[in-house]
């Protein structure tokens, strides 16, 4: 038995160290060049034969849908690991646990160190006495998304370090907030100095196309006038009220039709929606449409729809299924409304977007209407942030 890297990894593989950061898209293959680093560098094995003559203690901290789905078991097994080393994956929920462990090596599974809680405080700790590194397909934003790696490589004693060397805050504001970063090209050198970045040719070619919906106008300026739901009970909050709004776009009858036109343009299709509501307009179309159904959300977990059925629809919802499964029976994925995260848009998009995916040719369609949330939506999304429904609600 033998473990083969793509050319990209092999490429990627030298350049990792103890502290760095493995950054590729999603459908890269960080899981496996960051085990092949543990098992070539911290274990002295040998990827030709898997013999390892140091073998040590592994420890993956991942999303808990990640631990769940035992993703991360199906990756160690290409490198026969059980029975060889003590192997531990857990959620980044409970990173506390394992502050006291020592000389081990951990893998840090999608970035969850960004700010200065309690999990990157632990996170710290870990790094003190062990080996690391740490997988992201977005790394950081702002400079001050690196603050906890850098620390745990050493190159500032703490935040209040990193703070009177780079952050000059605005005087004026009632809250601290970063008017702009000072001495960046020390920043600059420092994150080339623990940035691998996964370089490759992707065989794929991904078409996006958006397509604009219909939705009540009369409905949703009421809502947005008066602030009360159609039942004329006021909406107290921003969520309530954004709520409301998405569901008079969102249920339009006009955004069904869209669906099964593209259904019927392609009939094997992944369909990712917010809302239970859109969940069951979804399945109606289904039993419309008379095409066979599958569900990934906080209810049921079903596998996708087998080959047996030339004509199949996957409805996953967001926060379920943005992650730790993978799809290559399938080249389209519709996105039945945004979601308000845009790191959970390029998850879900990764979910067809594989390396051993038989197709060239990669389809996302997006519905949307031409509503001013969603329109805010969109602006978030292309800044590469998450909408602010608090920031909506105040500004109408």
């Amino acid at each position: 038995m033998s473990v083969e890297l793509y050319e990209h990894q092999k490429k990627a593989l030298p350049r990792i160290k103890n502290g760095s950061i493995l950054c590729g898209g999603t459908g890269s293959g960080k899981s496996i060049t960051g085990l092949a680093y543990y098992f070539t560098k911290e274990c002295n094995g040998s990827l030709e034969t898997l013999e390892m003559k140091s073998p040590k203690d592994l420890y993956i901290i991942t999303t808990a849908h990640k631990r769940d789905l035992q993703e991360w078991d199906g990756e160690c097994s290409h490198f026969s690991l059980e029975g060889r080393v003590k192997i531990t994956v857990d959620s980044w929920n409970n990173i506390k646990k394992y502050t006291s462990v020592c000389n081990a090596f951990f893998i840090f599974d999608e970035q969850r160190v960004v700010g200065y809680g309690a999990w990157s405080k632990a996170f710290i700790a870990i790094t003190r006495n062990n080996h690391w590194i740490l997988l992201s397909a977005t790394p950081g934003d702002t400079w001050s998304d690196y603050i906890p790696v850098f620390i745990a490589n050493g190159f500032y004693k703490n935040k209040t370090d990193f703070v009177k060397k780079h952050i000059v805050y605005n005087r004026y504001a009632k809250f601290p907030q970063v008017d702009h970063y000072v001495n960046c090209g020390r920043l600059v050198r420092l994150r080339q100095e623990i940035l691998v970045n996964m370089r490759f040719n992707k065989s794929t070619k991904p078409h996006y196309q958006t397509i604009i919906s219909e939705y009540n106008i009369d409905d949703y300026n009421y809502v947005r006038l008066e602030r009360k739901d159609l039942d004329g009970i006021p909406l107290k909050n921003a969520s309530s009220y954004c709520s409301t709004l998405r569901k008079i776009i969102n249920s339009d009858p006009d955004r069904a039709e869209v669906i099964k036109r593209l259904v019927k343009e392609h009939p094997k299709t992944i369909i990712f929606y917010n809302f239970d509501y859109e969940l069951e307009i979804l399945r109606n179309i289904g039993k419309e449409l008379q095409i066979r159904t599958a569900e990934l959300n906080g209810h049921k977990h079903e596998p996708v729809p087998d080959n047996k059925y030339s004509e199949w629809m996957y409805l996953v919802q967001y926060s379920s299924g943005n992650e730790a499964w993978n799809c290559i029976e399938t080249n389209t994925i519709i996105f039945y409304s945004l979601n308000y995260s845009y790191r959970m848009m390029i998850q879900s998009e990764g979910r067809i977007d594989r390396l051993n995916t038989p197709y060239s040719d990669l389809y996302y369609y997006y519905i949307r209407s031409n509503s001013s949330i969603d329109k805010s939506i969109v602006s978030a999304l292309k800044r590469k942030k998450k909408f602010n429904e608090r920031g909506f609600y105040a500004s109408k």
